[in-house]
This record gives C-alpha cells, structure tokens and sequence, in this order.
C-alpha cells in the first residue's frame, strides 16, 4: 500500500518503515525518500522539496542524490520460444537458442510479432533494452520467408524489406542481428552505409537482396539514383523513429515514405496480386505529434500500438548519481572513478555533447593511463569503422562518444555511462542511460551525471521530481532540431512565447 504524505512535510519528516529500502538518497538526509513514502504522481511539480532545488546556487557545488534501483533487473518474461513456433520457422527458432542463447520472449516482443505477421501497420514504442530490434526481425523474417515461396524472379537488388536507421553503427549492429537470425535459410541480406556513397555511384554492386538495412541518407541517394529498387518492398522499419522523424531527417524521410503504398490494412491484400508495403515504427523515445507527422503518409487510425507501460520513466533497475561540480573538476573526477570502475572490470560508455569534449575526453584518459577509443559523428568513414566493435569486442573497456552511440546501439557489455556533459534534452538522457542494463544483463549498472551549468539543473530536476512521484519523465521530445530552432527564434523576439 502506497502511503501518501502532506506535501508540506519533508521526507526525513515522516516515520519511516522498520526495513528501509531507500528511493532517493541525498548528501543532505532530510531530502532522503524511501519506497514506502513514494507520493502521488499527480501532485505538482513545485509541491515536492526536491535536493536539487538550490543547485542554482554556487555554494550547491558539492551537493549529490542517488535514484537506487527498485528492481533486479531486466529479465526476459514467462514467454516461452515455444510459444510462437506455430507461427515462426523452425530454423529462426534454431537461430534464437544457437546464435542468441534466447529462451524466453520478452513482453514487447510476444506483443508485437503476431501484429506484424498479420500485416497491420506497427508502432513499437518501448523503454531502451527490451528487445525492439527482434520484435521486428522475427516477424518480418517469416513474412518473406512466406512470401519469397511465391515469387517469381526478382531483379537484382530489389529488396523485400528494408530498415532505415540514422547512424552506420546501428545499421551494421542490425545486419549483423539479421544474418545470424536467417543462418541456414536462403535469404540474403545487404547493408549500406554512408560515408562512401558517390563511390557506390561509380561501382555499384548488383546483387539478389531480400532484407536491406541502411543509414537514411545513403539509401535515399542511392534508391533516386536507381541502383536500388522499391518495387517489391513489403517491409518498411524505422528503427529510431524518434530521430528520422526529427527534423534533420524529415523532409528526406517525407519525400522517400511517399515512394511505398502503405495500404490502410497491407493484410488485406494478401490474397491479391498487389503489393503492400506494411509501416513499421521502432523508438524508445516518441514525440507527441507522431501523427500528425505521418499524416501525408500513411492513414494513422491503421497503425497498431505496441506502447510499453514502463515507456518514458526511468531505468528502475539502474543507480543513477547526479553530482553538482565546478566545470574545471570533471576532468579530475571522470578519471579518478573510470579507474575505480576499471578495477571491478566494469566496461564504461563517457558521453560528452560535443565533438571537441569527445576529442578532450579520450586524449585526457589516454594521458592519464587509461585506454580509450573515441567515436563521433564527425569522423572520417575510414576512422569511424570498428571503433564501436572494438568496445563491443572488449579490446577496450572505455568509449568516449557523443549522441552518435546514444541511439539502438546493444551494449551489453557497458555497465557503467558516465555523462561528462549532461544532456539538455530529456530524450537523450533516456537514450544515454539505455546503453546499460539490457535485457539479459544480471550485473548491477550504474549512471554518473556530472551537473555544471545551469541550463543543465531544470532537466535533472525534472528526473529527480520523476524519481519521487514514480512518474512518467516529461517533455520527452525527440525533435531536438526544432526545439533548438524554436528556442533560436524564442530569443530573437521572433515568435510569441505561448507557442511552447
């Protein structure tokens, strides 16, 4: 039974239970909270003492809370494999034990496979770690398997499905998920990467291809230019959708969705010789005007929801350390626990929000004895390849990144995310602390946020309000382009500020 208490009461206030599990636990213990006392999650924002309240302060430099864990972890739920081999390929099934040592289904995924077999239009809207990825795979896999039966020949790269996502790592990692999951079946997958796409002009490989997996803008290059075919695409995955859908990508995705005839219901043309094309949407993070978005797209009232209760809210089987400091003594901290955490063999991801922090962070840790590989967005193909590997391999136990490794990316082997730089946006704070404690890590994970600006202390009192009342994390909007944009123009005087 949950306890509420008068919002006029601090924490430390209240009697507390004979055996303390503790919620929330600060430098300062009267803000401490425990499981018992957990409020009501409709109170106001304003209406709950929060430890970080006077972080605008310069004498809060030193101030610190833990969120603690309130479960073990993520574990696979009572779906057996079994269960689906009805309707899944024996082989596929095979591939799930063998390739993946997978025996039980997760929630979302015995959710959403049956969806996508019957041809409905999906939108897997799941926290990060859950098991999206194979959600999608399987299903779509024994589509084509199905559907490949019936075909007759097809021209040389032109696809049966294919999955869009915005960053290389992440479509390698899902092409690599796919072979191991077709191994012993006949179907052939491609990967396509930006980065080298004008060499890809010039020489262009011809091929039988039936699952393609892409970065966005090299598939929309190389499909207008006609070296990859449409036409017989029946699957389209938007994995991240969040972040294809953001701005940057937009206009692009717009122009390249309207190539597919996303028929209001693809299974009810099953039996007929046109082609559906079924809409698949994959995120951890979902903005709020998704539909409005795909409005020129597709008939929205088609698309089937596959929405996790636990979408938006904290990881509740993750520490998470905020720690009020000067700017001048992260460097000194970061290396001081990277090395503490390397000594109890615990493989650290450090975020940074920008390139040149990223650079900083990496040569820093080098100096100071500590092997790291560094990964951003602005590096060469040739330079950005494998790095991510070498992490995922263990021939380095420390990645410094930006946002670019933040989204999709399945790093089991992580089990600590430092953010060297807090995150201003909400979505990338949930994407970030997503890099640890998936489905089937048993090993305790930690997140450690340093907080220096003041910008910074709005969104950690918006998680630690979150953390108290068990509620759901607000402003969660992936659309960072046009949030930056908007905030541009909000200065400048240029648009009335009741639009936000």
């Amino acid at each position: 039974m949950i306890r509420k208490f008068s919002t006029a009461l601090r924490p430390s206030q209240i009697p507390r239970p004979s055996i303390e599990k503790p919620l929330i636990t600060c430098k300062n213990a009267r803000f401490n909270l425990y499981l018992s006392h957990v409020r009501d999650t409709k109170v106001k924002f304003k209406s709950i003492p929060l430890a970080s309240d006077g972080w605008y302060h310069r004498k809060s430099k030193g101030d610190f809370f833990l969120i603690h864990p309130t479960v073990e972890g993520i574990l696979e739920n009572a779906y057996q494999v079994s269960s689906i081999s009805n309707e899944i390929n024996s082989e596929i099934l095979k591939n799930l034990e063998n390739e993946f040592e997978i025996e039980n289904l997760t929630d979302i995924q015995v959710k959403s496979i049956p969806q996508i077999i019957s041809g409905n239009h999906v939108l897997i809207a799941a926290e990060t770690g859950c098991g999206k990825t194979l959600a999608y795979l399987i299903p779509i896999i024994q589509n084509i398997l199905n559907t490949k039966e019936k075909l007759k020949s097809r021209k040389l790269n032109s696809p049966l499905a294919m999955i869009l996502t915005p960053g290389r790592e992440l479509a390698t990692q899902i092409s690599e998920v796919v072979s191991k999951l077709t191994k012993n079946t006949d179907l052939k997958v491609k990967a396509v990467l930006g980065g080298n796409t004008k060499q890809q002009m010039k020489n262009p490989e011809f091929e039988d291809i039936d699952i393609f997996v892409g970065t966005m803008g090299a598939t929309t290059k190389l499909v207008t230019t006609g070296i990859y075919r449409i036409n017989e695409v029946r699957h389209v995955v938007l994995d991240e959708a969040d972040t294809l859908l953001d701005n940057s990508f937009k206009e692009k995705l717009n122009i390249f969705l309207k190539k597919f005839p996303f028929y209001k219901i693809s299974s009810e043309l099953k039996n007929s010789n046109e082609i559906a094309t079924q809409l698949i949407l994959v995120s951890a993070t979902m903005p709020t005007n998704l539909r409005d978005l795909l409005l020129n797209i597709i008939d929205t009232e088609t698309i089937y929801e596959v929405v996790s209760p636990n979408l938006h809210k904290l990881l509740p089987h993750v520490q998470q350390k905020f720690l009020r400091m000067n700017k001048s003594d992260r460097p000194a901290a970061l290396v001081s626990l990277v090395k503490s955490e390397l000594n109890k063999n615990r493989p650290i991801i450090v975020f940074a929000n920008k390139t040149p922090t990223s650079d900083f962070v990496s040569i820093f840790l080098n100096e100071s004895g500590v092997n790291c590989i560094n990964l951003n967005g602005d590096m060469l193909m040739k330079v950005r390849i494998g790095r991510f590997e070498q992490f995922q391999k263990g021939n380095v136990d420390v990645l410094a990144t930006t946002d670019v490794a933040s989204r999709g990316l399945d790093t089991k082997r992580a089990r600590h995310v430092i953010n060297f730089d807090f995150p201003i946006h909400m979505s990338d704070y949930i994407h970030r602390c997503g890099r640890i404690g998936r489905v089937g890590t048993l090993e305790k994970c930690f997140v450690t946020n340093y907080i220096s600006g003041r910008s910074e202390i709005s969104t950690v009192q918006r998680i630690e309000h979150a953390a108290r009342t068990g509620g759901y994390l607000p402003n969660v909007d992936a659309n960072i382009t046009q949030i930056i944009e908007q905030k541009i123009l909000k200065e400048l005087g240029d648009i009335d500020e009741s639009t936000f």
